[in-house]
């Protein structure tokens, strides 16, 4: 190799640091921030709080330190993303333990009628937890698991074992949105590891099919449940019969988001923030940010998002490794599943959750552990390597390439 060429191409090697996804995540960070004083503010100065600031402020504080977590996450060296293999089954181990001590030790707290927060010291929800665990644990057993992906019993365990964290979502904590997505991410992750998809679609399509047909069943045997869950079902099928019973929220985030009209009422003019949609900064920001920025603004919303999981996708297709990419896709499943769910709830075309709108809605624990999810991948992008573009001369364009497919391009 002559000599000039040797200096070009080691000079073109280096690590690859996605700055357009911190990039994309700091700005819905900051998106969010704007949107929850707007949507909290008036809520928290007439409340016993007296504080309009009382929600950002705190949101803030999170914010900041979830970043930087991030970031440290993301240089980390010496103990890159592989450390996750080992530390894989005591994730998984202590979300479960974290979760039970929720219900059955006096260090679990309420809120909102639910018991799903812990208290050491900071208050947090251990559910959280069990998202990370699910994705480190699914790519731990994948890569144990090796070439009998494709066996029904690689199959049974895998979803066991998210089975698991799902059920202790919703048992221990009481929390069935939770282990709803615990579930997606677990059964996408397998889903894209398995050789043979068949058996997964016809899966998907027989758990689609029974949700019809409990939802059918339910229209046509109950008018009304003193289970919350059911009633849940009911107010989505009949908001405005069940207004008084739990369809009034369902039915004001509507009336925002068709007040909003193309451009929205402008920055700061919900009227429906103004103690009619309680608890705006959560679950239904998306309404808010519909009726002040209108459509515009919302499609602007789901550009950002397409963009940071598009960001997901590129380095999940040029990991190292295969743990790298699992790890990723995990992040990847955890964030749109996340984003459909709270976005669907708002527009009422599915039941009630409780999904919150990642890096957006008010929230500490979901912004601090999606960060460190966001960090991982940061990490498993750093460990990209950069080639000089082939067949020119002093080449300054460089493409990233995976060490498994480090051959040059023709």
């Amino acid at each position: 190799m002559p000599k000039g060429k040797k200096a070009r191409t080691m000079r073109g090697r280096g690590d690859f640091y996605d700055y357009s996804l911190l990039a994309v995540v700091i700005i819905l960070i900051c998106f969010g921030l704007v949107m929850l004083y707007s949507a909290s503010a008036y809520e928290a100065a007439t409340s016993s709080i007296s504080d309009d600031m009382f929600y950002f402020r705190r949101q803030a504080v999170f914010d900041v330190l979830a970043v930087v977590l991030a970031i440290i996450i993301s240089n980390l060296k010496k103990a890159d993303y592989h450390f996750a293999i080992r530390i894989a089954p005591a994730v998984y181990v202590a979300a479960l333990l974290l979760m039970a001590m929720v219900r059955y030790s006096p260090l679990g707290r309420s809120a909102g009628g639910a018991r799903r927060w812990l208290y050491l010291g900071v208050q947090f929800q251990p559910s959280e937890i069990a998202k990370i665990a699910v994705i480190l644990s699914t790519a731990y057993l994948i890569l144990r698991i090796g070439k009998n992906m494709g066996t029904v019993k690689a199959f049974l365990v895998l979803i066991g074992f998210g089975a698991v964290q799902a059920f202790g979502a919703f048992y221990l904590t009481d929390n069935l949105s939770t282990g709803i997505i615990i579930m997606g991410i677990c059964f996408f992750m397998v889903f894209l590891a398995s050789p043979n998809t068949r058996r997964y679609l016809i899966l998907f399509l027989g758990i689609a099919a029974a949700v019809a047909l409990g939802l059918f069943a339910i229209n046509r045997t109950f008018s009304s449940s003193s289970n919350f869950r059911l009633r849940r079902i009911l107010v989505w099928l009949h908001p405005e019969k069940y207004l008084a019973s739990g369809g009034y929220q369902v039915m004001q985030g509507l009336y925002a988001i068709g007040s909003g009209g193309l451009f929205g009422k402008g920055l700061g003019n919900s009227t429906q923030k103004l103690s009619t949609i309680p608890e705006a900064q959560n679950d239904m920001i998306f309404s808010i940010i519909c009726e002040e920025l209108g459509l515009f603004g919302a499609i602007i919303v789901l550009i950002l998002f397409a963009y940071l999981l598009y960001r997901l996708f590129f380095i999940a297709q040029n990991a190292p490794d295969l743990y790298g990419t699992l790890i990723v896709s995990g992040v990847f499943i955890h964030i749109a599943l996340q984003v459909i769910l709270n976005i669907c709830v708002v527009l009422n075309l599915i039941p009630t959750t409780g999904v919150t709108l990642p890096f957006v809605s008010y929230g500490g624990t979901s912004v601090i552990f999606l960060m460190i999810e966001i960090g991982l991948s940061l990490n498993v992008a750093r460990q990209i390597r950069f080639q000089d573009e082939p067949g020119r001369e002093g080449a300054e364009n460089e493409y990233p390439i995976s060490e498994r497919n480090s051959a040059k391009w023709q």
